[in-house]
């Protein structure tokens, strides 16, 4: 038998080898996980609420089904969580609220009923800020999450849970979503991989405005491939999503192998947003200067992002007032002080602001794709400071200038949402701090399957040098429990 140590180490693909040619069972993995999550969740509270007895249930029914010859599906038998955003059926989903802390859907999301189809057994529930909104994962209802290279540092959001569950090695994939960097930002503050796919590619059936592309669902993992691997369950139109499409007959093509000596990279270290904490700048520029010799060409380029501060700010407000104005009017302090200032700010605008918005996203956009007839990716830091500590609930300044707004600090990642592109945060190293690096990886639109090519490629060929590749927490420190964020790990309630 694999000792639980090496087997949660595995990656999602060579997991998933070795159950489908008997080496490993699925109650085996599962068990190795589940005691993974016993030993060292409560030092960092990555997952809410479990599922465990279903998930044995279903792990005996996956080992049987391996035993019997019957054709497996691309996950089977791996453990999952799911973002404590996304519905599950018999499983608690509070948001993060109050107001939901004992609901317990009746159905999975479409994207959560693609993972369990594929054979993926679902374990729980990872924590999210109230209704994602920040990027501190912290809530009234579960508490904190801490960062697994410092359980007293914020470990990013919203999808602040999965990232951190990931690092520890408490599962191999986990699902996100994300708006204004909720993937590319925990991802890159625990040194895994979170990846914001094209709008549309993943079907997100319960946004309220279906038409708006600024929020998408997308794959976190410990590498580039395990995220292609559990992207490509994920993906396809359901016609509950207006935006999502059919996909290529045979889905997500296999991995292509890219030549780095002949890609041309761009770089930017702020996106013109002036607000890049100067260690991370320097970070950047060493990472820079370590990998350029690999490609064709590595150049800084100057990009025009127009107004997109005032932009987002439109977009981002519209979909929170659409969303929370009968709770609002009903009682203020039923919601939380981030997702009120987000209301507030969107009801005081007009129907003249949300039209400019959208012009001039649009305006944006086309200006932005203009960068990839002479390049092929642009390269940026995932975020623009280092972990902070948890118990910050936001940055309201960087480097001494004063932040207009709770997620200012973020816009190294929204600026690239306003452009739709899908983005991946690749974990190069550490900063200056000890603390772990995200490289975002823009690719050119809809083009998510380059943009996995090219980051597997960066992956690999930086596998070697301490300067670039993932770095991994001491799990030693993660054995001693950290009470005060709170750690709750319960079966119920559900509908078991």
């Amino acid at each position: 038998m694999t000792e639980t140590q090496d087997l949660v180490r595995l990656s999602a693909i060579e997991l998933r080898d070795q159950i489908a040619s008997g080496a490993l069972s699925p109650v085996e993995v599962l068990e190795a996980f589940i005691a993974r999550i016993d030993a060292l969740n409560p030092a960092i509270n990555a997952i809410t609420q479990t599922c465990y007895a279903r998930a044995r249930d279903e792990a005996r029914v996956a080992e049987k089904a391996v035993r019997d010859g019957v054709t497996l599906g691309p996950l089977h038998g791996l453990p999952f969580a799911v973002k404590d955003l996304q519905n599950t059926a018999g499983v608690r989903t509070t948001f993060g609220s109050p107001l939901f802390k004992d609901f317990v859907p009746a159905e999975d999301s479409v994207m959560v009923a693609r993972l369990r189809a594929a054979g993926a057994i679902m374990v729980g529930k990872t924590n999210t800020p109230e209704f994602g909104s920040g990027a501190n994962t912290r809530n009234p209802v579960w508490g904190a999450t801490g960062n697994p290279f410092d359980p007293m540092r914020t470990c990013g959001g919203s999808s602040g849970g999965s990232a951190a569950a990931l690092a520890a090695d408490m599962l191999p994939i986990c699902t996100g979503s994300d708006t204004g960097g909720s993937l590319r930002i925990p991802a890159s503050f625990c040194g895994i991989v979170g990846f914001r796919p094209s709008p549309g590619m993943v079907p997100a059936e319960s946004r309220p405005l279906g038409w708006t592309p600024i929020s998408v669902q997308g794959p976190m993992a410990r590498s580039v491939d395990d995220a292609r691997l559990m992207f490509a369950s994920q993906i396809g139109h359901d016609p509950g999503d207006p935006l999502s499409y059919p996909q290529p007959e045979g889905g997500l093509p296999a991995r292509e192998p890219i030549d780095l000596s002949r890609l041309r990279v761009a770089w930017s270290t702020d996106l013109t947003t002036g607000i890049v904490d100067p260690p991370i700048a320097s970070a950047f520029a060493e990472k820079i200067a370590a990998m350029r010799g690999l490609f064709k060409s590595c150049d800084e380029v100057d990009l025009d992002f127009g107004e997109a501060e005032r932009c987002f700010d439109v977009i981002r407000a519209t979909s929170y007032v659409s969303r929370y104005r009968d709770d609002y009017e009903v009682d203020p302090s039923r919601l939380g002080p981030n997702v009120r200032a987000n209301y507030e700010l969107g009801a005081a605008m007009t129907l003249a602001d949300f039209g400019w918005a959208h012009t001039e996203q649009t305006r944006i956009f086309r200006r932005f794709q203009n960068l990839y007839r002479q390049y092929d990716v642009l390269l940026t830091p995932s975020v623009a400071v280092s972990p902070f500590p948890w118990k910050t609930l936001y940055l309201d300044q960087i480097a001494g200038r004063k932040l207009n707004t709770y997620y200012h600090w973020l816009a190294m990642s929204w600026y690239i949402t306003l452009t739709t592109n899908p983005a991946l945060s690749l974990p190069v190293g550490l900063d200056a701090s000890g603390l772990p690096f995200g490289l975002q990886i823009v690719g050119g639109f809809r083009r998510d399957g380059q943009v996995l090519d090219i980051s597997a490629a960066m992956e690999d060929a930086f596998a070697g040098n301490p300067l670039l590749a993932r770095p991994q927490p001491d799990i030693d420190k993660l054995r001693t429990p950290v009470p005060e964020l709170k750690s709750i790990v319960t079966d119920p309630p559900s509908t078991e």
